[in-house]
């Protein structure tokens, strides 16, 4: 599975951006795709996570600003970002899991949310 995230940018506090994430490959396999993001120094954490159904789950920093979705038909995957804040300013990954239990990344995108 190869996955390129693309979108990020400098916005300001209050802003939006709109994710994108492109898969190609061994589509068959993915159970669930997913973003997540990292600042120097810290681990990468999840933002959302999407199944194959369509259920949704998000850390608790996104929840009400930020909507994950997936157009199946076109193989992607989408992160809607609102409402951002400085503290929302990372590099931006995303994820694919497959039925074999394997974990595939992105490169990131950056995400720079100014004051």
């Amino acid at each position: 599975v190869q996955l390129q995230a693309s979108g990020g940018g400098l916005v300001q506090a209050g802003g939006s951006l709109r994710l994108s994430c492109a898969a190609s490959g061994s589509i068959f396999s993915i159970l669930s795709m997913g973003w997540y993001r990292q600042t120097p120094g810290k681990q990468r954490e999840l933002v959302a996570r999407i199944s194959n159904s369509g259920t949704t789950n998000y850390a608790d920093s996104g929840k009400g600003r930020f909507t994950i979705s997936r157009d199946n038909a076109k193989n992607m995957m989408y992160l809607q970002l609102d409402s951002l804040k400085p503290e929302d300013t990372a590099v931006y990954y995303c994820n694919a899991y497959t039925f074999r239990s394997e974990d595939y990344w992105g490169k990131g995108t950056q995400v720079t949310v100014s004051s």
